[in-house]
């Protein structure tokens, strides 16, 4: 397998949005709205701010992907980068994929002073992937997430 790592393009962004829907039927049994997934990738590669996306291609065809954003840490005075949107073609798992992609956002991390470390989150229920984390060499962090969700619908169940 020759896999091609790189930031991804805006010719790239319907493949994106869609592999993101399909992560969302996949972890949480969501349905996203096709032009809501598409304007959120359109949105990250029109500003860097936003952040990033590395994906891993073969042949042209993107196999998988993680986009990067960054949270600013007052105590490290330095960025924590968020690793999200993880998602690897059902046919290239257990390949490698994740691991390529992961090491390259891990040397570019470090690369950076400004950099303080990366963090991701991830399903409680997802073992496969925190398997996939923990061998990459990401530890469970000793922080619980909470959140308030103002994009569901009333009455939706968070899952």
């Amino acid at each position: 397998m020759t896999l091609i790592l790189r930031r991804a393009v805006a010719e790239d962004a319907g493949t994106i949005a869609e592999n993101n829907r399909a992560t969302a039927r996949e972890t949480e049994g969501r349905d996203l709205d096709p032009a809501t997934a598409r304007a959120g990738v359109d949105a990250v590669l029109a500003d860097p701010c936003r952040g990033f996306y590395l994906v891993a291609a073969e042949e042209g065809r993107i196999l998988g992907q993680c986009m990067v954003t960054y949270e600013w840490s007052d105590w490290r005075c330095g960025f924590f980068w968020w690793i999200q949107s993880v998602y690897v073609q059902e046919g290239a798992r257990r390949r490698g994929v994740f691991r390529r992609i992961y090491r390259q956002v891990e040397r570019e991390a470090r690369a950076r002073p400004d950099v303080a470390g990366l963090r991701l989150y991830v399903d409680a229920e997802n073992v496969t992937a925190q398997e996939a984390y923990r061998a990459a060499g990401m530890e469970e962090a000793r922080y619980v997430m909470f959140e308030v969700d103002f994009t569901l619908e009333e009455g939706e169940e968070h899952a």
